[in-house]
């Protein structure tokens, strides 16, 4: 899981981080982006790892041991009317740009999860499932994930007719039947097909 963080200390990066987006897919809500540097390897038996795999228990107790390991680290939002002026996948890159200029130091390389680079003159690497192949892309991919469905789950309780705490703005079945009833919100992304009729 330490690959590609080794491979940049090989060439003399020390303060590497790895960053991941989690809400690209729902309805509502913002795109939340996470970038983590990390001052050391990690020991294995932490369990860092994909947040897709990890139970919100489980990623909850990871929290801890992110923070406790890293230097630094960062979270950016991208909004959902920005989400509807720019699009999803633009909005994705500017969370990730949020989240490297919220870092307390400023990294020597980034590890991006995906096949795209930000707008960034720091050195970048884009991996394919980044998020399952380096420890700070998963560790990012935990902190983004649960900075956001915190943010869903407040936005629960202004709009619960949507009962965002339970499926965080994803377009399950519960969610479009409740769109269908009651019409959008405003944390809604208008541009996103099922959302306006």
């Amino acid at each position: 899981m330490d690959f590609h963080e080794n491979e940049a200390r090989s060439k003399g990066k020390r303060l590497i981080a790895g960053i991941d987006e989690a809400g690209r897919g729902p309805l509502a809500g913002p795109v939340a982006a996470a970038a983590v540097i990390f001052n050391r390897p990690l020991p294995l038996d932490l369990g860092i790892r994909d947040s897709k795999t990890l139970s919100p228990a489980k990623r909850a107790s990871l929290i801890l041991d992110i923070y406790l390991n890293a230097i630094s680290v960062g979270v950016g939002l991208v909004w959902p009317a920005e989400i509807d002026a720019i699009n999803i996948h633009r909005a994705s890159l500017l969370a990730m740009e949020r989240a490297v200029a919220a870092l307390s130091v400023k990294p020597d390389a980034l590890l991006i999860d995906g096949s795209f680079g930000i707008a960034s003159a720091i050195d970048q690497k884009a991996i394919v499932s980044g998020d399952a192949l380096s420890v700070s892309i998963a560790a990012a991919s935990i902190i983004a994930k649960t900075a956001r469905d915190r943010i869903m789950e407040a936005y629960h309780r202004i709009y619960p007719v949507y009962n965002f705490s339970s499926h965080k703005g994803y377009p399950t079945r519960e969610h479009l039947s409740a769109l269908s009833a009651f019409g959008p919100s405003p944390i809604h992304r208008r541009t996103f097909r099922g959302v306006v009729r």
